[in-house]
């Protein structure tokens, strides 16, 4: 037998590399690239590369300084990959690296279709060395403040965060979904690649909707879930009022939630009405197992209601607090998750804190004149009032940071888009989700009925509807029935 050179040996390694490529999408690091083992919460593990791109922080300076973006990629698996999957978080602020721990056998089944990448977004997770700032304002945690004192309070905090940020040498300006969306090219073309999938949910959907107004060619196919058109940063009061008539009819499904709760509107407007005129002192538990006294007023209620209503099953835990309420009994707070409350309220007493990202992001998205007219018209005559977004009361504060109305335009477009909604999400509402996505030729919408605002682990078939998708194969179900989950308290 002829001895084999060393290098055909070379010749013949290089080519398998290649090959695994393009089967498998980029199955070894590519630049500033290093291997790594994801581990989720649950001790589950998936084998990927760790990576970093520097992209201009502000791209409309010349000296601009360079921020980095930090990501995992999952390579692909599949027999012929596709373009690279990137999933944008929500928020915004979200991390998409932590994503993957709540969602992470949806991240491994799509690597069956190309590499599948969390990103940290500019400003967010590891992406991130912008500083939090601490107001001076503190809410007087055992006084009755009226709604515009407590507005007045958080204006005043934005203020002394702008200065706070411009005195640390913080481009706020550079912190809005247009620039993002331009990360997201830079990301393409660091993997090498002429197109990218985009999945996007909530606030990663409005990233993705203005992504394909400024980069429509690089990007080959959307799915979007809970979406956030670029013009409804700021959401309409009513239809909060159609999303309860909707949870109420699934409270109606289950005979002991429905006795329950026969009319859960009156029941709220009963206890708003309550603390109104009399706001109840509560004690709220603190991490050290303390308790500190707190004031609940109608405001507090309307607030924690707007971050509970996101799903059915955090709804249930809300209706409990209001039924006590109504009962004469303090609510257990301290039974559900401490994310869906307002930081003022988890630690009373304490300054207003903002993060720049999410600030900024917000601002810059904004709100046009006649939306802002409608949504003041309608909070007078909503149960939530216009608590839903808070970033409404920021609006005229920083008018150098919005985008504008061109911005708030919607995409038209033929690229293929796949939108999953739930008819249960509280925090993006159906009818909205639909108005997001009208000027797409090539949209197919699926609606799932009982799921919420995360809805994209409601069912097994949510993932199959995906699938077929990407495979660009016919959607033949756009109706998914999720398990609704026990509404009773």
């Amino acid at each position: 037998m002829k001895k084999i050179s060393k290098r055909i040996l070379i010749l013949a390694s290089a080519a398998l590399t290649l090959a695994l490529c393009s089967i498998n999408g980029a199955a070894t690091p590519i630049n500033n690239e290093e291997a790594y083992t994801f581990t989720t919460w649950s001790k589950q593990t998936a084998e990927g590369y760790s990576g970093v791109i520097r992209v201009p922080e502000d791209r409309t300076k010349k000296n601009s300084r360079n921020i980095s973006l930090h990501y995992i990629r999952f390579p692909a698996t599949g027999e012929i990959a596709g373009p690279p999957i990137i999933y944008l978080a929500g928020g915004p602020g979200g991390s998409g690296i932590m994503a993957v721990n709540y969602r992470f056998d949806m991240f491994m089944a799509l690597r069956k279709y190309g590499d599948v990448i969390a990103l940290d977004q500019r400003g967010t997770g590891r992406s991130n060395d912008l500083p939090n700032c601490e107001s001076n304002q503190i809410v007087p945690p055992l006084e009755a403040t009226s709604d515009t004192q407590y507005i007045d309070y958080h204006r005043k905090a934005l203020k002394e965060c702008l200065d706070f940020w411009e005195a640390n040498g913080v481009n706020l300006a550079a912190y809005n979904t247009l620039e993002n969306a331009r990360d997201l090219d830079d990301l393409r073309r660091h993997l090498g690649t002429e197109k990218m999938v985009l999945w996007g949910t909530s606030y990663g959907s409005h990233l993705s909707l203005a992504a394909v107004k400024e980069i429509e060619d690089s990007i080959d196919r959307l799915v979007l879930s809970s979406a956030e058109g670029l013009a409804q940063t700021v959401k309409l009061p009513s239809r909060t009022n159609d999303y309860l008539n909707r949870l109420q009819q699934a409270i109606n499904q289950q005979p002991a939630a429905k006795t329950a709760y026969p009319d859960i509107k009156a029941l709220i407007s009963r206890v708003h009405k309550k603390l109104e005129s009399r706001p109840l002192k509560i004690q709220i538990p603190q991490r050290d197992g303390s308790e500190v006294d707190y004031l609940l007023q109608r405001r507090d209620m309307q607030q924690i209601a707007s971050a509970f209503i996101a799903d059915p099953k955090s709804a249930s835990h809300l209706l409990r607090f209001y039924r006590d309420l109504d009962q004469g009994n303090a609510p257990s707070f301290d039974k559900v998750p401490r994310r869906y409350f307002p930081s003022e309220f988890l630690q009373p007493g304490m300054p207003i804190s903002l993060h720049p990202m999410p600030t900024a992001m917000d601002i810059a998205s904004g709100i046009d004149k006649k939306r802002k007219a409608q949504v003041v018209d309608q909070a007078s005559k909503s149960l939530l009032k216009d608590f839903l977004n808070f970033s409404l009361h920021y609006d005229n504060l920083a008018p150098e940071l919005d985008l504008g109305d061109k911005f708030r335009e919607k995409p038209v477009s033929d690229i293929p888009v796949l939108l999953l909604s739930g008819t249960l999400d509280g925090r993006t509402y159906l009818e909205g989700q639909y108005e997001a996505i009208s000027g797409f030729k090539n949209a197919t919408k699926i609606t799932v009925e009982n799921a919420g605002h995360n809805l994209l682990m409601a069912s097994p078939e949510v993932q199959n509807t995906i699938n077929l998708f990407m495979e660009n194969r016919p959607v033949p179900n756009t109706h998914i029935v999720a398990e609704l989950p026990n509404l009773a308290p």
